[in-house]
Order: structure tokens, then sequence, then C-alpha cells
């Protein structure tokens, strides 16, 4: 027996409204932003994402799906939005337009990760980028969208962890101290973060290997190595969020997981939702675009996991609106009113008005029963008699009240009650 491949799921019909109230909500809150909706491929050239992404990252090492297509061409699975985004900046000469650009995106993103709670193969985020433009009031910008958002969501005691992780300027003195730190106990690290020390030590930040913990909470600082720019931008940033009394502080090791970030990373989290407090997470990359060979220009967005949202939703008991669904069943009985109850149908769905048919030759009682299943509130019985009389019968589910109404005025007599 055929199962969904290991680490998807499917979306069923009972869990979409979550997912309407969720992605309706974040197409509101863009258009509250001035964001505009851009969509990428799902697939881009796997250059694209090593050089954007970065080598020594676990996407690029380890998760990323990547195959030859029929061409030869090396071509991967969206692993992440942003460098697709930044490529398709490029292409389309976008710098030429009032900056910041303000773009969001919506859609599947494919990552070989082990499975668990809230983390799949496939999942879907909700992108945010904001492009051209250095000044800090862009930082709070972003992370305002994601603030509001989670915030019409339900959410409830939201906050900002927020850190630097410095420029080209600043950073290889950090990066040095960190090595010097790192290298002192490099017998104590794994094989996976000993190659992280190599290549990006910035990374050890982030490492989910046991045997790193006990050294993180000692590590060397980036804020310590800042430089007079980078200070000044983040000190910038703290006083715009205190000015909002958006309750932040700083977290020493939070680094985002790829290596395009600069200044400003952050995440959202919330109370509520279990350990993993994080909702989602972002940051800076002033210079990623001139990396992928576009014109230098400064960047911030952030990504926020659809199904995280969803099943952290859940965990806080919210409860999204239902679906709207027909109100009406049109029931016939007998062959000869079938031709007229398919008509009818019709007549009301192009009026606007939802509607189901009853099939199969049912009796009245079966049918009756289908349409308080259905959760309809009328259901229109046509008879014969009611066909020779040009008639319907429309029987109110609630209180089983029944009343003949012209078949050419049945839609306006619905559209009142349904209102």
């Amino acid at each position: 027996m055929y199962q969904a491949p290991r680490g998807t799921q499917d979306i069923l019909p009972a869990d979409r409204p979550y997912w309407r109230y969720v992605t309706e909500e974040m197409h509101r809150v863009a258009a509250l932003f001035g964001l505009q909706q851009i969509d990428t491929p799902i697939f881009e050239e796997t250059g694209l994402y090593v050089r954007g992404v970065g080598e020594g990252t676990d996407i690029v090492d380890k998760e990323m799906y990547s195959f030859q297509d029929k061409g030869g061409a090396d071509i991967t699975l969206r692993p992440e939005w942003t460098a697709g985004v930044m490529r398709a900046y490029i292409e389309h000469g976008m710098h030429v337009l009032p900056q910041p650009v303000k773009l969001y995106s919506m859609g599947p993103i494919f990552r070989y990760e082990r499975p668990q709670a809230g983390r799949f193969r496939q999942h879907h985020q909700f992108n945010v980028e904001m492009l051209g433009e250095l000044d800090p009031a862009v930082d709070l910008e972003v992370m305002s969208v994601a603030w509001t958002l989670l915030g019409r969501l339900g959410y409830r005691g939201l906050n900002f962890q927020l850190n630097s992780t410095g420029c080209p300027k600043c950073r290889p003195a950090y990066r040095q101290a960190l090595v010097e730190y790192f290298a002192r106990y490099e017998d104590r690290l794994n094989d996976t973060d000993r190659r992280r020390l190599k290549i990006n030590p910035l990374r050890l930040l982030d490492s989910k290997e046991e045997a790193a913990q006990p050294l993180l909470n000692d590590a060397p600082h980036s804020v310590d190595y800042l430089c007079a720019e980078c200070a000044s931008h983040l000190a910038t940033l703290r006083g715009y969020l205190d000015a909002l009394d958006m309750p932040h502080s700083i977290n020493f090791r939070l680094v985002r997981g790829l290596d395009y970030y600069t200044k400003t990373v952050f995440e959202v989290w919330a109370e509520g939702i279990g350990a993993q407090a994080a909702v989602c997470g972002g940051g800076r990359y002033d210079r990623l675009i001139e990396e992928l060979g576009g014109p230098p220009t400064p960047g911030i967005g952030f990504g926020m996991g659809i199904e995280r949202v969803i099943a952290s939703l859940k965990a806080q008991g919210v409860q999204p609106p239902p679906l709207p669904a027909p109100r009406v069943q049109v029931s016939p009985l007998g062959e000869a009113a079938r031709a007229a109850g398919i008509k009818l149908a019709r007549d009301l769905r192009d009026a606007g008005i939802g509607a189901v048919m009853a099939f199969g030759g049912r009796s009245l009682k079966s049918q009756l029963k289908s349409a308080d299943k259905a959760g309809v509130r009328y259901a229109l019985i046509i008879g014969e008699s009611e066909l020779a009389e040009g008639k319907v019968l429309a029987r109110e589910m609630a209180t089983s009240e029944q009343a003949p109404v012209p078949l050419d005025e049945i839609a306006a007599w619905l559209r009142g009650r349904l209102a």
C-alpha cells in the first residue's frame, strides 16, 4: 500500500480552515506594509544555492534535493526562498525600481532533514524581503511584518531575540577569536563541528551537536567585536524597538544557518508553544546580491514556516473561522425532477449561492440526512407536484419548517435569508 514519502504530509480538508486562516492573513498583512508578491521556480541551478547559501552549511552539505535533469544540468529543488528571489531581482533589473523593493513569497521548500514535530522534508514558507536600503528603520519594518502577522493570528507573549553578526570589516576579528577559542577544545568536537571550525566557525554557534553544547556559553560574543558602523546600526534598531514597546533581548548564540547574513539577525519567540519558542527568523544580507553577480544592494528578510505556525496555533487553542461552504442542497425526487434539480443547482451557483446536489435516486429521508451532515441551511425539494406547479419546497433544516417558493424566485428568496 502506497503512503506519502517520509517527511511529507497530506493537507486534508479538516486542516484547510487553518491554512486558509493563516495564508489569507499573510496576504492581508503583506498588503498593509506595501509588499508585492513574487513567485520563483520551484527548482533552480544548483550553483545558485551553493554560491548563495554557502558551502559548509547543513543545507548545502546534507539537505538539498539535487539531481541532473535530462539535459545534464545540475538542478536543486528550492531549499529556501531568498537566493531565488535575489536571482530574479538581478535578472529582471529590479534595482531600477524605487527602493527599497518590498517583496513576499509563499510556497513549498524542500530539505532532506530528519523528520520531527513541525519539521518536514517538504514544507511551506512565508518569506519577506526588502532590498536596496541600509537604514535600520528597514530592519524594523521587516521585523514589524512578522510581529504584526503573529499578533493578528493570536500569538501571545511575543518578543524578539536579536544579535548582530557584524560585517566584512569587523567579522574577521570575531572569526579569528572563535577559531582560537574552539581550537583549544577541538578534541571535544565531533567530525561535523571540526569541519565547521575550518570552513565557517560562526556555524559552530548554531551547532546542535551534543559535544559542543557545554562550550557555547563561554564562546566569544559577536557584539564585542562590532565596528562602529555595525554597533551604531544595532543600537539604532534597539532604540526603535524600545520606542514601539517591542520586547527584545540580545541572544549571543543567535546566528542564522545561512552564510549570507550580515549585521542584524533575529527570531520572534512566543509564549505557550512548547520548547521551540521561535516562530520565525531572518536577518540582513547586504552582500548577497553582489555575491550572485548583481550590483551592491543591501537587503533584509525573514522566513516563517506555515506548518510550524499552524501547529503552534493548535497548541495555543486558536480556532480558525470555518471555510465558506454551500448553504443549500437540491433534493430531486424521481427521474423527472432530476433534470430540473440539476438546472436549479446551476442557476443558484450562477447567482452566487453555493449549492450541493443529492445524487443516486435516494429516498427523501436519506437525502435529508445527507443535508444535515453537510451542514446546509435549506434543502430544496423538487417532486412531481412541485415540478408541475413550477415551485420548489424550501425546508429549513434547523426547524423542519417548509414553504413552497416559485422556481424563478428561489434565488432572491434564499439570498434574503442567507444574508
